[in-house]
């Protein structure tokens, strides 16, 4: 899912959304541009139980991939 150019919360609801359409197992890959997103979604993730598999920051664009619960 392509997040980039958007501010917080944009990412998160974006993602939070896309989640709700796939299966339980599913990985969702996120980029962003925010430059708050590695936080974000690490909090995210604690709060609702899904898990994030990895971050990554290639030049200031986000890279995160997270597994539904």
């Amino acid at each position: 899912m392509d997040a980039t150019g958007l501010a917080c919360p944009l990412p998160i609801l974006r993602a939070k959304k896309a989640l709700a359409q796939l299966s339980s197992g599913q990985v969702l890959k996120v980029l962003t541009t925010d430059r708050n997103a590695i936080r974000d979604f690490q909090a995210f993730c604690r709060q609702t139980g899904n898990a994030l598999l990895r971050q990554e920051d290639n030049s200031g664009q986000g890279v995160h991939y997270l597994r539904r619960r």
